[in-house]
C-alpha cells in the first residue's frame, strides 16, 4: 500500500501525436488543394511579379528612346560635321509630315533602336531640285524628320535654300517618333554625295543615283525591266545632256522629249515617274522652259499642276 496517493491532473485517454520531423510544411505538390497559400500554383500570376514586369517594360522603353536620341545626335555630330542648323531659320507656316504610315522594313531591313538617316552634302551653287521634289513625296508617305545645315566651308547661303525642306517640326526633339531622317547640308563639294547607314559609311555620289535611291523608297519603281531601262535612260540624258551639255545637246534632248510626249502624257507612258521629275528639274534649272516645244510646254504645265514641284519654284527666282 503506497504511502501517498495523488489523483491524476489530466484524463488518461489523451492521445498525443509526436512529430516525425523537425519542421512540418504543407505539401505544395498535392492535387486538388484549395488552400489560399497555394492559389498561385494554379496558373495565377503573383501581383508582385506582375508589377515587376511592368516596371521592366517601362525601363526598356525609356532605354530605347534614349538610345534612339543618342544615336541621332552621334550621327549629326560625327558624320556630316555641320556647323549651323538652318532649319531653325525658317519663318514659313508649319506643315505636318505625318501623312503616311508606310513601313520601311521591307525596303531597308529592320534597324531597331535607331532612326534611319539620309544625309546629303550638296553645293548651294547647284541645288539638287529633284531631291527636293522627292523629299516632298517621301513626306507624304513616311514620317520624315527634315533638317537643313550649313557647313563652315560655305560662306553664305541664300535664304530660300535655308528653308527648302520647310520649318523644323515641333516634335523634332523626339527622334523615335519618326521613320526616316532627311538631312541636307550645304557644303563646298564638287559632286553631290549621300550617306545612308552612316555606321558603315556607304556613300552614293551624283544627283541621279541619289534620286534613284530615294525613288525606290516610294515603292513606285517600274516592275517592267523595259520601263525601268527607259527611265534610267531619260535620267542619264537629263543629267549629262540637259544639265551639263552644250546648246546643241540640249536642243536635241528637247526634240526627243517633244517626240516622246507627243505619244503619251508622261515619259514612260501613262504613269508619272522619276524620269519626269529629273527631266523637269533639269529644264527648270537650265532655263529652257520658254524655248521648249509645244508638247514639252504642255507636259511642264501638267507637272506643275501636280503640285510636286511647288518647293522648287521659289529657288529659281
Amino acid at each position: 500500500m503506497p504511502m501517498y496517493q495523488v489523483k491524476p491532473v489530466s484524463p488518461g485517454g489523451i492521445k498525443i501525436d509526436l512529430p516525425t520531423c523537425m519542421y512540418k510544411l504543407p505539401n505544395i505538390h498535392a492535387q486538388g488543394t484549395n488552400c489560399g497559400e497555394h492559389a498561385l500554383q494554379n496558373g495565377e500570376v503573383d501581383p508582385a511579379l506582375k508589377r515587376l514586369e511592368e516596371r521592366q517594360d517601362e525601363v526598356l522603353r525609356r532605354l530605347y528612346e534614349l538610345k534612339a536620341t543618342v544615336d541621332g545626335l552621334a550621327k549629326t555630330v560625327t558624320t556630316p560635321d555641320a556647323d549651323l542648323d538652318a532649319s531653325t531659320l525658317s519663318r514659313g507656316p508649319a506643315e505636318s509630315v505625318f501623312r503616311g504610315t508606310a513601313d520601311l522594313d521591307p525596303l531597308l531591313g529592320k534597324d531597331l533602336g535607331a532612326l534611319r538617316d539620309i544625309v546629303i552634302n550638296a553645293n548651294p551653287a547647284h541645288p539638287p531640285l529633284s531631291l527636293l521634289v522627292l523629299h516632298g513625296l517621301l513626306c507624304q508617305r513616311y514620317q520624315v524628320l527634315s533638317s537643313v545645315h550649313v557647313h563652315s566651308s560655305v560662306s553664305s547661303v541664300p535664304p530660300p535654300l535655308l528653308s527648302c525642306l520647310g520649318p523644323r517640326h515641333i516634335d523634332s526633339y523626339a527622334r523615335q517618333r519618326f521613320q526616316l531622317g532627311f538631312t541636307l547640308i550645304w557644303k563646298d563639294v564638287s559632286k553631290l554625295q549621300m550617306k545612308f547607314n552612316t555606321q558603315s559609311m556607304c556613300p552614293i555620289e551624283g544627283e541621279a543615283n541619289v534620286a534613284r535611291f530615294l525613288f525606290r523608297l516610294l515603292g513606285a519603281e517600274p516592275q517592267n525591266p523595259v520601263a525601268a531601262t527607259q527611265m534610267d535612260c531619260w535620267i542619264d540624258t537629263a543629267v549629262f545632256q540637259l544639265a551639263e551639255g552644250g546648246s546643241k545637246e540640249r536642243a536635241a534632248v528637247l526634240r526627243s522629249l517633244n517626240a516622246a510626249l507627243g505619244r503619251s502624257p508622261w515619259l514612260l507612258g501613262q504613269e508619272f515617274s522619276l524620269a519626269d521629275i529629273v527631266c523637269v528639274c533639269c529644264i527648270l534649272l537650265t532655263g529652257l522652259t520658254t524655248s521648249a516645244p509645244a508638247n514639252v510646254q504642255r507636259w511642264l504645265k501638267a507637272c506643275q499642276n501636280l503640285g510636286h514641284f511647288d518647293c522648287v519654284y521659289p529657288l529659281l527666282q
